[in-house]
């Protein structure tokens, strides 16, 4: 699940975006007499976080992310560290069995950035935390933020320095010096066409959405049915829904073009049958994520429906999957503490005996707490044949076992 998590555009958020936020010129802009913005970010498990003020209080740690049309904010526990006056409560209905989830809907809030400042934008607040996003990243995050963001201004982010600049799209100017590739904005997302090369060399006609927030390169949905599965797949967890997780299968297409960039080799993952059959505001073949987008400097303008592209130092770099065949997320104080939270049948977790909420204490001698959650998830996925020495606490006692990597798609 470590690059699969954010398959979050499920019923609820489908539904939020259509629902529950009044029709306001909702944006955000530059309130000072500078042209250009720069926002720091960090780059953590292929979430891009930025930090925000709301109601003169944080900050705050906000995932940014295209495949949302509405901020949202995940983490319920907000709602009572910040004023907000006049929420209203809703019903959401139909979702995970029948069952009822409820969300807070606010007025306008005060957002800021340094520079920067929201208009007339509300948010949707999750009444549960239903992602568990701070344990996934491993650290606190507060929510999710998209359309708002991007609509008003054009967006270049810079994933080898981590920042993002914002400007007006007329005064993108020397920045537009980088390869266009036509978008269309539609329910308050972006989109682009592209074709995709499947092992065995079919092609197809895809349209895909560009989505900052998932943190896979790629994502093609409602396909099993059409074209079935490429030869060498294995079975995967690929994120969470509100009813659980979300399985499906993760292979390699033999190439996705982009403009005029021809990406070859791609880890993809295939949601199964049973999750394809839900049915979008906008009909789509899967989606674009991080994975992909982090091999560019990037420029969103949404006003002229155009996304821009120049490859940075990392766009040759191969695509690797994990070879553990272990999830985990972060827990405990200060999120120190690595939990499994799910062992791939036959994979080299499995084969040594790593169970389900199991704790990995310690990676080659080096304390987990020493470690970033990137760092592990880099050792879990650097090596074909690897040997690492893991301490894990299991049933109530510290074993030492060693895990030998495999590549295992």
């Amino acid at each position: 699940m470590q690059q699969y998590f954010i398959h979050k555009l499920i019923w609820l958020i489908a539904i939020l975006c259509a629902i529950v936020l009044p029709c306001y010129a909702q944006h955000f802009e530059i309130n000072s007499s500078r042209k250009n913005i720069n926002i720091p970010f960090k780059l953590v498990r292929n979430m891009v976080v930025v930090q925000l003020s709301i109601n003169q209080r944080g900050p705050y740690n906000f995932i940014l992310d295209t495949g949302v049309g509405i901020m949202i904010i995940t983490d319920p526990l907000l709602a009572d560290s910040i004023t907000i006056p006049n929420k209203r409560t809703i019903k959401i209905s139909g979702l995970a069995n029948g069952e009822d989830y409820e969300a807070l809907v606010t007025p306008a809030l005060n957002i800021t950035m340094p520079g920067i400042n929201s208009v007339d934008v509300g948010a949707a607040i999750l009444k549960n935390d239903y992602f568990n996003l701070s344990g996934f990243v491993g650290m606190p995050v507060h929510g999710l933020l998209g359309y708002d963001f991007f609509s008003g201004f054009a967006v270049k982010i810079n994933f080898e320095d981590s920042t993002i600049t914002v400007c007006e799209p007329t005064d993108l100017g020397k920045m537009r010096k980088m390869h266009k590739v036509p978008i269309t904005i539609e329910d308050k997302k972006p989109y682009l066409e592209t074709t995709i090369t499947y092992q065995g060399g079919k092609k197809t006609k895809n349209k895909l959405i560009i989505d900052l927030g998932a943190g896979h390169p790629l994502s093609l949905e409602n396909l099993i049915a059409k074209n079935g599965l490429p030869p060498k797949f294995i079975a995967a967890n690929l994120g969470v829904a509100l009813n659980g997780p979300i399985s499906g299968y993760i292979s390699r297409m033999d190439e996705i073009d982009i403009g005029k960039y021809k990406i070859k080799k791609v880890i993809t993952s295939f949601p199964d049958v049973d999750y394809d059959k839900r049915q979008y505001t906008v009909p789509r073949d899967g989606n674009m994520g991080i994975g992909i987008l982090k091999r560019f400097h990037i420029i969103f303008d949404y006003s002229s429906g155009a996304l821009y592209l120049k490859p940075n130092s990392t766009y040759k770099n191969a695509y690797e999957f994990d070879m553990s065949g272990m999830e985990y997320y972060a827990g405990g104080e200060n999120y120190q503490h690595l939990i499994v939270s799910r062992v791939s049948p036959g994979s080299p977790a499995a084969d040594i005996g790593i169970e389900k909420d199991d704790e990995i204490v310690s990676i080659n001698l080096k304390p987990i707490s020493h470690m970033t959650i990137e760092e592990v998830d880099g050792i879990f996925k650097s090596r074909d044949e690897r040997a690492l020495l893991l301490e894990i606490f299991h049933d109530n006692r510290y074993d030492k076992v060693v895990l030998t990597l495999k590549r295992r798609i």
